[in-house]
């Protein structure tokens, strides 16, 4: 049976959200330091240099570092700084952190606040947060009362309406040999996000994906479609897999939960794509509350260099190529749900306020030890406008091997927003019909 549903605010205090709350449900004001500033709109002229659909500027090159945090002054800064991130330290004297200025950059069209403002009062999230419903076109919950609407934030949090991504996914080994495992073109697909569309007519799916494998040779010719609904009760994700050497296309069946993503050659699992992605139900869901944290922000930085080597060192990504800021976060914490099981049964998500986005990650395994800590690198695309996210992967602090997902550096083009496909482009049926090798 479906559990109670529960209204996210009052009318009352949505009100805030045209007064002391920004439109997606930050605090306007900066910190009584003076180290965040207060939040004045957000960052939407043109990069000056950018062409659209081309490598992606860096608006704040000129910016120097206030200071570095590094395995001699971690206990200066230990408070700001995740546990995962306190562990990269001991594990690696020579991991460093640059903190630039606070910038709140972050943005959205106003037909996006007007629909965030219109969901504060009536979205409602059900079934141990499987579902959502009475939300669209927006922030579903920008004053959370619940761990669970503050994940949903993160899960349909603003990236525009369309977008494709060339990339390439990066496994480095415990010995510190790095593997590509995927040289890729994916069109991502926001039908929550259609600017013309409604609560009313919207079908369910917040995101439709396609994605074909060009690399390495190996691999060639293989492609993915990816549906994700709003209600996963009983659904959860849908994925279909074509497979170059079988020439046919299949359903995966369990593409979801701890399942190990066969896209990242099983390093990561399939609900720790995006830091986090799929059904909440395995979990007890913890708004913990709000925190100053170093976090990466405005990290156009890391999209900067043209090779992979300058952007990964052997251990993690080049020190050099960050971008670190101080900002709010939401503390959310995951712990295994009664009757449930997964591999992960403790996990930390810090949520920026600004752009709800799941920046940074910690997860423990069955014995309680720190496992892996988990990162988003959120860039500057003031053409949306927006704060998106871009680069994620995750350090294994146990084995020592690690992931990067979405790593641009060697492509041409970066991320190019574009006109909407046919929903008959993001299929089965469509991907069987053009696979062709």
């Amino acid at each position: 049976m479906a559990q109670a549903t529960l209204a996210a605010a009052t009318s009352e205090e949505a009100a805030q959200l045209k007064t002391t709350l920004t439109p997606l449900g930050a605090e306007r004001n900066g910190n009584k330091e003076g180290t965040i500033p207060a939040w004045t709109g957000g960052y939407t002229q043109p990069m000056p240099g950018y062409e659209p659909g081309g490598r992606r500027p860096d608006p704040f090159a000129s910016d120097k570092p206030l200071y570095s945090v590094t395995a001699q002054n971690l206990a200066q800064h230990a408070d700001k700084i995740s546990d995962g991130h306190q562990a990269m330290f001991r594990k690696y004297p020579n991991y460093r952190i640059d903190v630039y200025p606070t910038r709140r950059t972050a943005a959205a069209p106003q037909w996006v606040y007007d629909n965030t403002f219109r969901n504060a009062t009536q979205a409602r999230t059900a079934n141990n947060g499987v579902s959502v419903s009475g939300a669209y076109g927006g922030i579903p919950f920008p004053i959370p009362k619940t761990g669970s609407e503050a994940m949903w934030n993160h899960i349909l949090t603003w990236q525009g309406e369309a977008a494709r991504w060339l990339f390439q996914t990066w496994i480095v080994t415990a010995d510190g040999k790095r593997l590509i495992s995927s040289d890729s073109v994916i069109d991502y697909q926001y039908p929550y996000y259609y600017k013309e569309g409604s609560l009313e007519t919207f079908k369910g799916d917040y995101m439709v994906l396609r994605l074909v494998t060009e690399g390495p040779p190996q691999k060639a010719g293989e492609a993915i479609v990816a549906r994700y609904p709003t209600d996963m009760v009983g659904v959860g994700p849908r994925l279909w897999q074509y497979l170059a050497g079988q020439r046919r296309v299949r359903k995966l069946p369990n593409a979801l939960y701890d399942t190990p993503s066969f896209v990242t050659a099983g390093i990561s699992n399939f609900d720790e794509i995006w830091v986090f992605g799929g059904p909440q139900d395995r979990y007890d869901w913890k708004l913990v509350g709000k925190k100053e944290m170093l976090i990466p922000y405005n990290n156009n930085k890391l999209l900067q260099p043209s090779k992979i080597d300058a952007a990964m060192s052997e251990r993690f990504l080049n020190p050099d190529q960050m971008r670190w800021e101080l900002h709010r976060v939401w503390v959310v914490e995951a712990t295994l749900a009664d009757g449930k099981r997964h591999v992960m049964p403790k996990r930390r998500f810090y949520l920026d306020e600004d752009t709800w986005l799941a920046v940074l990650a910690d997860g423990w395994d069955q014995k309680g030890q720190l496992w892996k800590t988990f990162w988003y690198q959120p860039v500057l695309a003031s053409e949306l406008p927006g704060v998106i996210g871009s680069s994620f992967g995750h350090y294994n602090l146990q084995t020592g091997d690690w992931i990067a997902n979405h790593m641009v550096s060697e492509k041409p083009n970066h991320i190019s927003f574009q006109k909407r496909l046919p929903d008959s482009y993001f299929t089965g049926e469509a991907m069987a019909g053009e696979s062709v090798r």
